[in-house]
């Protein structure tokens, strides 16, 4: 017979018929009180005092979604059928965290792929609470501005990359003296993504002059979710489909590193308290405590004021420019 089955048995057995007494780990011995040294107290608790947790406002989550794989990066394409089952699929996990009568709106950037998205996690909302038996308010999708892409500066006005490279894919064929410089730095960030690399750390890490720099777009997003924070009635769940890149930037500014970058239908989660004064950023398993921006701290480095003072120029600071005085 092996060891381990012989102990085993002695164990079960208890002390052997000769006194010899078991194992050492179950021998008792007898105490006082009459109780045998292992067997548990069993006493009534005494009722301490009641303490009551002050009913605080309940947090609000902002479910920020990557749309799901697109057909193309080179123009304001649609999804793919994988994109399409992602969207879907996410919408089906989001269900099972939707409680009973909540209210979940549905938002988006305002471009197609993200508008898709929306429709495809409504309907996986929508099959989840159905198949649960949970009754909910599914409201949109609807565009919201505060939650777009980042911009790029064209002749044309600021534009989404995407939609931006349809403006670089006509006028590569220029001269590189003739080329402007929105359209060498969107090269640059193409070509990037055509070898392979990160153009959302590079657009992160590198100063590009005709790019919405990273704090803004972090900033715009912050003021986005206090629009929406302030403006919810009862319980709200907010799902808002947009881009790696500001949510990416919105990760790393909350964390204080950057994760990398959001995969396909992967989320990062914000819950805010009703009175802005903080929220909770989770992340690829972190979550970060952060306090939200308050007014007052805002700088306003890309705002025109038209207040502020305009530089003097040289002749301005050499007195007035006589006039010369005319024929006749």
């Amino acid at each position: 017979m092996p060891p381990y089955l012989a102990r085993y048995r002695q164990r079960r057995a208890g002390p052997s018929p000769d006194g010899r007494p078991g194992p050492f780990h179950l021998r008792r011995r007898a105490l006082p009180d009459g109780r045998e040294d292992g067997e548990p107290v069993l006493e009534e608790a005494p009722a301490g005092p009641e303490v009551e947790l002050a009913a605080g406002p309940e947090p609000m989550d902002l479910h920020l979604v990557r749309h799901g794989e697109t057909q193309s990066y080179m123009a304001d394409a649609g999804l793919t059928p994988r994109g399409t089952w992602q969207s879907r699929r996410w919408g089906l996990a989001l269900a099972a965290r939707v409680r009973e009568g909540e209210t979940v709106r549905l938002l988006c950037a305002p471009t197609s792929r993200a508008l898709r998205t929306a429709d495809q996690v409504r309907l996986g909302v929508e099959d989840g609470l159905s198949a649960r038996g949970r009754r909910a308010t599914v409201v949109g999708p609807e565009p919201m501005p505060e939650f777009q892409n980042f911009q790029v500066w064209t002749p044309l006005g600021p534009m989404d990359p995407t939609r931006a490279a349809g403006e670089y894919g006509r006028r590569w064929g220029r001269p590189a003296a003739r080329r402007p410089l929105w359209l060498l730095e969107l090269g640059r960030f193409y070509r990037l993504q055509e070898g392979g690399g990160d153009p959302i750390a590079f657009w992160m890490t590198s100063p590009l002059l005709t790019f919405e720099p990273p704090a803004a777009v972090v900033r715009r997003f912050w003021a986005g979710a206090a629009r929406l924070v302030a403006g919810a009635r009862g319980r709200t769940r907010f799902v808002c489909c947009t881009h790696s890149g500001p949510m990416r930037a919105f990760a790393a500014w909350a964390l204080g590193h950057d994760a990398g970058e959001p995969l396909n239908a992967e989320e990062v989660r914000v819950r805010i308290w009703p009175d802005l004064g903080r929220a909770m950023v989770t992340y690829r398993g972190r979550t970060q405590e952060i306090e939200a921006l308050a007014e007052r701290d805002r700088p306003d480095w890309w705002t025109h004021r038209a207040t502020s003072p305009r530089p003097r120029s040289r002749a301005s600071e050499a007195g007035p420019r006589r006039r010369a005085p005319r024929d006749g």
